[in-house]
């Protein structure tokens, strides 16, 4: 057991069974009444973000989280087959576990695969990743009734907005976190 002066940011820590995220972390001491530290956490599995208070000198439990990078290998309908670039082991992930990133990843891809006690928590990509676009509408000219945007499939089967100007095969870069458009890719 570790105590409130443990606690930084990206610490994970077991609460009622559960693990979280610090997002946010303060110390405070008021003039008046104990020390105590006002923390943002996000869960782990479930992304729920809740505000949580600790007395000063409070027992927490820190969970050790071991991020080890993977290379996402091949998807076999129900799962996602990834593997570890040290050892050599691969992996088989569940939809649910892999989440949101798979609209962002592409064979041979490097991600980092969080693990704890080695069981897979969440797949964690770069901030920004280069794809191509696989289908769009051609745009038409003087068309802003759309905010000079329109749908595009990337070559991840995932759509995103671009702007009008862009065709089919143009490479763009999208941000793994919103799934927005960044920019084009020569």
């Amino acid at each position: 057991m570790a105590s409130t002066a443990d606690i930084k940011n990206g610490v994970v820590l077991k609460i009622d069974g559960q693990l979280w995220n610090v997002v946010e972390f303060q110390h405070v001491k008021p003039g008046k009444g104990g020390a105590f530290v006002r923390t943002k956490l996000k869960n782990v599995l479930s992304g729920k973000v809740i505000d949580r208070t600790f007395n000063a000198g409070a027992k927490v439990d820190v969970e050790n989280v071991d991020r080890r990078d993977f290379t996402y290998l091949y998807n076999d309908g129900d799962s996602f087959v990834f593997m570890d670039v040290e050892l050599y082991d691969q992996i088989s992930l569940q939809a649910a576990t892999v989440g949101d990133a798979a609209n962002f990843m592409l064979e041979n891809q490097q991600v980092q695969i969080a693990l704890n006690n080695d069981n897979p928590l969440y797949v964690e990509l770069p901030p920004s990743v280069v794809l191509e676009i696989t289908y769009t509408e051609p745009g038409l000219q003087g068309d802003r009734s759309s905010a000079g945007t329109k749908a595009a499939t990337v070559e991840t089967g995932y759509e995103i907005q671009v702007p009008l100007f862009l065709e089919t095969g143009t490479k763009v870069k999208v941000d793994t976190r919103t799934g927005d458009y960044l920019g084009r890719v020569n």
